[in-house]
């Protein structure tokens, strides 16, 4: 077995796809922050079936393996016309009091079925706009979950934040509350872009916060972008990444714009003729890969770069990567808990999400009734694919034998037709198919999510993909 060193190029021998290349997987495809992917979830799966899988796990000893925390806090002072997270516009502190009222019910629920003082080793909060709550509520919230489980002392808890919400006294105050990472929505540098997407945010406010978090000890920071909005142009977005590689953060996450109109009211007030081209928006993918590549960032997987010192990239050169709905992250496998309107979850072999609206999420807590609404008990297929999908996404390496120790299978016999499907992209030199594994090139790595969509077995009996964003 290779060791997975081999599937982390560093800057220097990082050989960057070509714009062709680009434009040949300019497709529409799942992020697979879990596979089967949330758009399987059926509204069979209730509060009954997610009892069970948190009875499982304390019946299997699993309540002993720490858990990883997301809170999801829905609340927006403005809207941001690209937005397609599960938010509520209002500048009602009000809304925010009664919101943390009734997350306090629903994390004694949980706490009542995991048992008080279940170990938490990664809490995140994120939204929305978590900042919308005042300090206080914050520090009220991180009471009620220590008050419910064990925080431990080397947890990682991070936050993100809408500079405009935030000045450097709130920063640390963040860090009095144990805070040590922070991910700053930045999007664009460019005025006009900013306005064409109703978030204005001077790049002075964003320089200035980034660093005072640095002064203040933060372990991490990681700045969004994203390419492919209104006004957008090859040079504008060449200006931001500039500011950017200047701001030199600990972690980048460049997203590609997905315009989907129809299912993101947010997005109907934008100017579908102001939105860069297919061609634009690929040279500015090109572009950006090439100026953080230049810029000594590692890319780590689909749309994430980080410092080479930062722990994201030392896991990746370490094999070490793993993947939740937060994205990639350094933690082991753990179970998920998510708390609040919309949070999915993920616990033994299931997924579970919350309400969508808060109307349904309190009527749910009203009633003392945890508010899942919907999820998917994995069969035995969906358990052996979400391994393969993993290792690929995260290690970028399947060694068939791990894979059949663990699932009892014959791994070419059970993916003969995947392993077929492969070909076409060994051809072009993203992936090599061995006889006892599946390796990622590293021109591969632009790709992964090509890759293991070959694997998705739902994906390939389903051929409408107009509700995924582009893979690349």
């Amino acid at each position: 077995m290779k060791s997975s060193l081999a599937f982390a190029p560093d800057a220097a021998s990082l050989i960057l796809p070509s714009q062709e290349l680009l434009r040949r997987f300019d497709l529409q495809g799942p992020r697979y922050t879990s596979y089967p992917t949330a758009d399987r979830f059926v509204e069979a799966f209730g509060p009954e079936d997610y009892v069970r899988a948190l009875r499982q796990r304390c019946e299997l000893g699993a309540h002993g393996r720490p858990l990883s925390l997301y809170v999801h806090i829905p609340f927006c002072a403005s809207l941001c016309y690209y937005c397609a997270c599960n938010k509520i516009v209002t500048r009602h502190q009000s809304r925010g009091r009664e919101y943390l009222d009734y997350l306090a019910k629903e994390i004694a629920l949980q706490a009542a079925q995991l048992g008080r003082g279940a170990a938490v080793s990664q809490l995140h909060l994120g939204g929305g706009t978590p900042t919308f709550l005042h300090d206080a509520g914050l520090r009220e919230l991180l009471s009620v979950l220590g008050d419910a489980f064990t925080l431990a002392p080397e947890r990682e808890q991070s936050i993100e934040i809408d500079p405009r919400t935030v000045d450097g006294h709130r920063l640390a105050n963040l860090a009095d509350m144990g805070f040590d990472r922070l991910s700053f929505g930045v999007q664009d540098f460019d005025p006009e872009v900013q306005k064409a997407v109703h978030r204005v945010q001077p790049a002075r406010q964003v320089f200035d916060l980034v660093a005072s978090a640095r002064g203040l000890g933060f372990g991490s920071i990681n700045i969004d972008l994203i390419h492919g909005l209104p006004r957008q142009t090859i040079q504008s977005f060449d200006r931001t990444l500039a500011q950017v590689c200047e701001l030199r953060p600990d972690r980048i996450a460049l997203y590609a714009y997905a315009h989907l109109p129809e299912r993101f009211k947010a997005q109907r007030r934008i100017a579908a003729d102001e939105l860069p081209d297919a061609r634009t928006r690929i040279e500015m993918l090109s572009r950006s890969i090439a100026t953080l590549s230049a810029a000594g960032y590692v890319y780590i997987g689909m749309d994430h770069f980080a410092l080479p010192d930062d722990p994201l990239a030392i896991a990746k050169r370490q094999g070490r990567l793993h993947r939740n709905f937060q994205g990639y992250t350094t933690q082991p496998d753990s179970d998920l808990v998510a708390l609040g309107v919309s949070g999915i979850g993920a616990v033994g072999a299931t997924y579970s999400q919350n309400a969508k609206t808060l109307e349904e999420y309190y009527d749910h807590l009203d009633q003392d009734r945890l508010p899942v609404v919907r999820g998917l008990a994995m069969t035995r297929d969906d358990v052996l694919r979400r391994s393969v999908i993993m290792a690929l996404m995260c290690q970028g390496h399947v060694d068939f034998e791990a894979i059949e120790q663990a699932h009892l299978v014959d791994f070419r016999r059970y993916f003969a037709d995947e392993l077929v499907a492969l070909a076409p992209l060994a051809a072009q030199e993203l992936v090599h198919v061995h006889d006892h594994e599946i390796e990622v090139t590293p021109m591969g790595w632009f790709f992964v999510r090509a890759i293991a969509m070959v694997f998705d077995r739902y994906l390939q009996s389903d051929r409408n993909r107009a509700r995924f964003s582009r893979i690349v």
